[in-house]
């Protein structure tokens, strides 16, 4: 499959004066491409200290050491919101905490993918979430760090942002093929 965002990716690290990375290096490096379709038919189980529920608006809020799993997914933070449709099935949640994470399996071949960030916003309609402040994303010894990671469950594309002075990174393990050669 190739890439048109290839070469934006060469341009990018070709100039290092781009703050946005969008890491389309999945080709080398397939990160979290789809999770597990049975996840979706798993019941949702929630745990908190404390959850207040408005039937007026659909919000449910949870506070102290909240964990939300369904299947291989599980959801940790100090607060999570989530939003539900009209018939009680979940839109979005935003997940706060020092930090909140999140794993899943995203295939039985790619394994656990685990994230973690200072908020964690996830919409289930469109299947993307988004790891903001003190960003990390690691799958398979491969990692990338920024100040936001963006990354769609459906599509498998992931873009990590640099904020402020701070630059974007990404780690990938060494290729076990002793038939390639280094960069010398």
């Amino acid at each position: 499959m190739k890439s048109k965002f290839l070469p934006t990716l060469c341009a990018s690290i070709c100039s290092h004066k781009l703050r946005v990375v969008p890491t389309f290096v999945l080709l080398a490096l397939p990160l979290y491409s789809h999770a597990l379709p049975s996840d979706a038919n798993q019941q949702i189980k929630l745990l908190a200290d404390k959850a207040t529920y408005s039937e007026r608006t659909g919000v449910t809020s949870y506070s102290g050491n909240v964990i939300i799993t369904q299947g291989t997914f599980k959801m940790t933070a100090d607060n999570i919101t989530v939003n539900l449709s009209q018939q009680r099935s979940i839109n979005s949640a935003v997940a706060t905490g020092r930090p909140a994470t999140m794993q899943q399996v995203v295939t039985q071949e790619k394994g656990l993918a685990k994230g973690q960030a200072n908020k964690i916003d996830y919409n289930a309609v469109s299947g993307i979430i988004t790891l903001t402040g003190n960003a990390k994303l690691v799958q398979n010894g491969a990692s990338f760090a920024g100040n936001v990671i963006r990354y769609s469950l459906k599509a498998g594309d992931v873009e990590a942002t640099a904020g402020g002075n701070q630059r974007v990174e990404l780690v990938f393990p060494p290729n076990n093929n002793t038939n390639q050669s280094g960069v010398r």
